[in-house]
């Protein structure tokens, strides 16, 4: 039933063989015991891959809740005896998760030896359902429809550059200033204007660069080499503010925030393991420098 459900939303036998660590023969082998056991057939088979029946849609609805029905009750029984068990695969930006996440679950497996984790690091927004994942933490954007969202920190963002930069070109003075700078940007941002907050004073800049990339780390570390001035959250650029490898910049205004989720598939269960990763992660967030407002919303 596992091995239906995943080859169902993963839309190919190579993939939920991927998933499961099996052959492709191994899981089609499973797929047609399943069919002869139930007496229906559950996908159509063609040159182009698999698609379900009627039957097999509606078979997914149901067998859907009965795994995660067995799933909660496994960790409830786990819970009386205070130990969770089980597989969390778990989605993050690069950088968030590189820079803040790795380390948090380092912790957790440390406290939980019966939870094994499986950290996916992409810049994307995961298809939770699709991928298999069960918690995934967002940095802004629209959340998706089909996933549980709780709000999990608000990030500052604020214009930095390494003090070399402002010695060979200048510290702007105002907003306008910025025009005549190198602006560092994401490689995903569109155009090439940038908003600026005071208060509830917004303005909006022209303004221009020789350098974007689609990786904060890579954007931390090209400021801190001098390549210009950058729109940064808190969390990322601290340390290098404190030891002085940057500076703020126009330091009475800022970018807008950015709101950290964190998402769960919109399943009715959620497996003990799952429910003490969130709990978990909200508690380090609460600690840690840069993320304001943890869990408030």
């Amino acid at each position: 039933m596992q091995v239906f459900v995943r080859t169902l939303e993963l839309g190919s036998l190579t993939a939920a063989a991927r998933e499961f660590g099996m052959t492709q023969p191994t899981v089609s082998k499973l797929l047609s015991q399943l069919e002869r056991q139930l007496g229906v057939r559950l996908f159509e088979r063609s040159t182009r891959g698999l698609a379900p029946t009627e039957q097999g849609q509606r078979f997914h609805v149901d067998a859907r809740l009965v795994l995660e029905q067995y799933d909660a009750a496994i960790g409830a029984v786990q819970g009386m005896n205070g130990q969770p068990a089980g597989q969390l695969r778990i989605n993050a930006p690069v950088a968030l998760g590189q820079y803040r996440i790795n380390a948090m679950v380092q912790r957790f497996l440390a406290a939980h030896p019966g939870i094994d984790i499986e950290l996916i690091l992409n810049d994307r927004f995961a298809d939770l359902v699709e991928e298999g994942v069960d918690v995934a933490f967002r940095l802004g954007g629209t959340l998706p429809p089909d996933a549980v969202g709780r709000h999990l920190a608000t990030v500052e963002r604020f214009l930095v550059a390494s003090p070399d930069y402002c010695a060979r070109r200048g510290m702007p003075a105002l907003p306008a200033d910025l025009s005549t700078h190198d602006i560092v940007r994401f490689a995903w941002t569109p155009g090439n204007n940038i908003d600026m907050l005071r208060g509830e004073e917004r303005v909006r800049l022209a303004v221009g660069g020789r350098f974007r990339a689609n990786n904060a780390l890579a954007i931390r570390e090209a400021l801190a080499l001098g390549s210009g001035i950058g729109i940064c959250p808190d969390w990322l650029v601290r340390d290098l503010l404190e030891g002085g490898a940057l500076v703020r910049v126009l330091p009475e205004w800022s970018a807008s925030s950015q709101e950290l989720h964190l998402l769960t598939p919109s399943r009715r269960y959620q497996p003990l393991r799952t429910r003490m990763f969130i709990d978990f992660a909200v508690s380090e967030f609460a600690a840690l420098p840069g993320f304001g407002g943890v869990g408030k919303r």
